[in-house]
């Protein structure tokens, strides 16, 4: 039997400790913090959580002089510009991440092709509002009046444009770093049995990354989903539900944006109710996409071996 004393803590231990410390007060506060917002809006949307209930989710009319307000119109205009821009976004962003992360892994393309997705996602919002005034909405209503509808220029389609361009460097980013850590074992046995570079891709690549592909697709739609000024510049701003996607609508976070200046009473506290609905929305898509990425990573490594 060992009767010698016990060791005293080294350095080395208690660094460790004050480390794990450390980073379970970090996660801990970032719990505490996201109640914390959800708190806050919720007392705060708490006299229109009173009045309107989940009826505020199914009514259409939002009438500051009546107290009359609805959310299903901005629920609606949300929705239809960040998944329309979502579906223009995917095939661009993942065939930027294919280019960058197996075709031009590095060399003066590469670097200048990276340099200019960087930059893209790092121009202000504001820019891409004021680009999609002088640019994008002229062509929309080039379009409108080829199509015969009314020529508004501004609206769903104008502004799930605008998403579209700002969300694409977000998923094409993540999506090349993904593919560049497929292990090049793998492809090299697939080139030895005769694929091609296109069946490596397709059969290797692409299902290896998937996951990570998935990831900044759903991170660009998070994006999307919380976009306000670019949004509010070309989305016509209108508190009518959507007919088309050529027509004038709101968002969640453009109404929010546009009104809550001079807003008072119960009309700020449907607004704020408006904000809560829009971290809710966040919050469950991220959910699933965290659920989305676990599962498409599993069935991926099983595809692969």
């Amino acid at each position: 039997m060992y009767t010698g004393k016990q060791r005293a803590p080294s350095g080395t231990d208690r660094s460790e400790k004050r480390f794990n410390t450390i980073l379970a007060g970090s996660g801990l506060l970032i719990v505490l913090l996201l109640l914390a917002i959800f708190a806050t809006l919720l007392l705060t949307a708490l006299p229109a959580v009173k009045e309107f209930g989940v009826f505020f989710f199914t009514g259409r009319e939002w009438d500051a002089t009546t107290e009359t307000f609805g959310a299903l119109p901005f629920l609606a205009g949300t929705l239809l510009t960040s998944f329309l821009a979502l579906v223009i976004s995917i095939p661009f962003s993942i065939a930027i991440s294919i280019f960058l992360g197996e075709y031009f892994k590095a060399g003066a393309v590469s670097t200048f092709l990276r340099s200019a997705v960087e930059v893209l996602a790092g121009i202000p919002s504001v820019i891409y509002g004021l680009w999609g005034l002088f640019f994008l909405m002229p062509a929309v209503r080039f379009l409108e009046v080829k199509l015969g509808v009314a020529p508004h220029g501004v609206g769903i389609l104008t502004s799930s444009l605008i998403l579209a361009i700002m969300i694409i460097p977000f998923s094409a980013s993540i999506g090349r770093e993904v593919i560049t850590l497929v292990p090049g074992d793998l492809k090299e046995a697939a080139y030895s049995l005769g694929a091609t570079r296109f069946e490596v891709i397709g059969n290797i690549v692409i299902p290896y990354a998937r996951s990570g592909i998935i990831a900044g697709i759903l991170l660009a739609l998070g994006r999307a989903i919380g976009e306000t000024m670019a949004v509010t510049m070309l989305i016509g701003n209108s508190n009518f539900l959507p007919t088309s996607i050529f027509s004038p609508a709101n968002t969640m976070a453009s109404i929010i944006a546009n009104e809550f200046a001079e807003a008072t009473g119960v009309t700020a506290a449907s607004l704020i109710y408006v904000a809560l609905v829009l971290f809710l929305v966040t919050m469950v898509v991220n959910i699933i996409g965290t659920y989305v990425i676990q599962k498409i990573s599993v069935e991926a490594s099983r595809e692969v071996s």
